[in-house]
């Protein structure tokens, strides 16, 4: 029963995302017309990749998978491509499963490196544990499973690149952290002239926080080492609020309550009650810790909830049912689940399968104090679109001292937004002013937005998100000289200030 509690009722927010790696992406038409009203071949002969927006199709000029451990000669095979790269006077880009939203992963006719490796020694002694860069989240979690232990932070699926969650300092579900940069030690690196780095807190402090949440324009991450905690039998408790008072329960929760490890809250999305109740979730060690069993995925359970999940699009009575597998069926056969289980689950479990529609994530953080007026606006702005919002997932995030891009300068409460959107220029261009109006609320009660989704902030909008921005860039042009390592967040936002 532990596994209904995570995944099958309790369907995730990051769901539903595809990826298009080197193929053509064809645009769907409607009545509204194709998305993309420009070519969607490569240029000169080149290749055209994409992200899990599937609304980012960029031409590259080469892409080159490494899955090799990042031993010394592998270390040398990438200082070569980014050598030719600079020497073709082609931007370079390097990734994992490119689930950013934006072309954050992608350089523009230039060199698109993946990582897809599977190296991991851990130190139980230290508990501690190396990984190579484009090790997946899932690699990590079956190899610390095995040893008693589980990683500190991750994000909440287990797909991605381990390096790429540093790169955008994600977060998760375990509390009283920040990002997942708070729990990394040190990471090696690749410099544009080719030098190569150990970063930490105490050497190279500079580079690490640039690099942290610094989405690949500081150097190529080819290690890192990172904390791990035991793995332990949890269970949870269902808490009943209005989604008004949520941010400041889930606040004080925490901070009355040390033996929480993990926790999250929803907000019911039915149009006719938007925003108005909300849901509780946390976990506190279960009495019995021996024999914890084998992390395990929610498997056929999952794929059943995301029949459920799906047909909530323009459906009120579909959300007022799932709402109620949340609230009323969950909370009565829920049961225990271990810490590693509770995250080893794909996105690709509820993917939405519909061609002619795809899933956008928006996030946004608020003090705990200003989350009665987040509610307030949102329910001013997102029914008032033509957006599908199926889901919003709540998360506690402490403040971030490490990284200059920081979303967190203070407690946040992270609202993590699944909207299904509509493949037309219409939904483009309404997902575009929605998102516009709601980061330009956000930031007038002190909040701010997540960089990883699509661009549609203003420049000046990033700039008032995140002050130290200018500071970035103007370091970054001081590290990167040449600018070799670009992206779309390059290009369109952070290259401007």
């Amino acid at each position: 029963m532990g596994r209904l509690t995570r995944r099958a009722l309790l369907a995730g927010a990051s769901a539903g995302l595809g990826i298009y790696a080197g193929r053509t992406l064809l645009a769907p038409t409607s009545a509204s017309g194709p998305v993309f009203p420009v070519a969607m071949t490569p240029q000169n002969g080149g290749i055209l990749l994409n992200d899990a927006s599937e609304l980012s199709p960029t031409s590259v000029a080469r892409h080159i998978t490494v899955t090799a451990d990042p031993m010394t000669q592998t270390v040398e095979t990438i200082r070569t491509m980014m050598a030719e790269a600079r020497d073709a006077g082609q931007p370079f880009a390097a990734s994992a499963a490119r689930h950013s939203m934006g072309g954050q992963s992608l350089a523009r006719d230039g060199t698109v490196l993946t990582l897809d490796q599977q190296w991991l020694e851990a130190d139980t002694a230290a508990k501690t544990y190396r990984v190579a860069a484009g090790t997946r989240w899932s690699t990590v979690i079956a190899r610390l499973d095995a040893i008693g232990f589980s990683p500190a932070v991750m994000q909440s699926n287990n797909d991605f690149g381990v390096a790429s969650t540093y790169s955008v300092n994600a977060h998760g579900w375990p509390v009283r952290f920040s990002g997942c940069g708070s729990t990394v030690r040190s990471v090696k690196m690749l410099l544009s002239d080719g030098t190569f780095v150990t970063c930490s807190r105490s050497e190279n402090a500079a580079l690490f926080q640039h690099a942290m949440g610094g989405y690949g324009l500081i150097g190529v991450i080819t290690e890192l080492e990172l904390d791990m905690v035991p793995n332990s039998r949890l269970n949870p408790t269902f808490e009943r609020v209005s989604g008004t008072d949520l941010g400041e329960t889930f606040a004080r929760m925490l901070d009355a309550d040390p033996s929480i490890q993990m926790a999250y809250g929803r907000l019911d999305v039915s149009l006719d009650r938007f925003f108005e109740d909300g849901l509780l979730i946390s976990y506190r060690p279960a009495a019995d810790q021996s024999d914890i069993p084998a992390a395990t995925g929610s498997g056929f359970i999952s794929r059943i909830s995301r029949e459920i999940f799906r047909r909530q699009v323009g459906s009120d009575w579909m959300k007022h049912t799932r709402w109620w597998t949340e609230t009323s069926l969950g909370p009565s056969i829920a049961g225990e689940a271990t810490r590693n289980s509770l995250m080893n689950e794909p996105v690709v479990t509820l993917d939405d399968l519909d061609p002619l529609r795809t899933d956008i994530l928006h996030e946004y953080f608020v003090a705990p104090s200003r989350f009665a007026e987040f509610v307030a606006l949102c329910r001013d702005v997102i029914p008032a679109s033509f957006q599908q919002l199926l889901n919003v997932t709540l998360r506690y995030v402490d403040t971030d001292r490490d990284s200059v891009l920081a979303y967190a300068s203070e407690p946040r409460i992270a609202a993590v937004m699944l909207f299904s959107q509509e493949k037309t220029v219409r939904g483009e261009e309404d997902m575009a002013r929605m998102t516009r109006e709601l980061i330009e609320r956000v930031l007038a009660i002190g909040g701010t937005y997540y960089l990883p989704y699509r661009p549609h902030a203003s420049v000046e909008q990033l700039a008032r998100a995140y002050p130290r921005a200018a500071a970035f860039a103007a370091q970054k042009r001081e590290i990167d000289k040449g600018l070799l390592f670009r992206n779309h967040l390059w290009d369109a936002y952070l290259g401007n200030l």
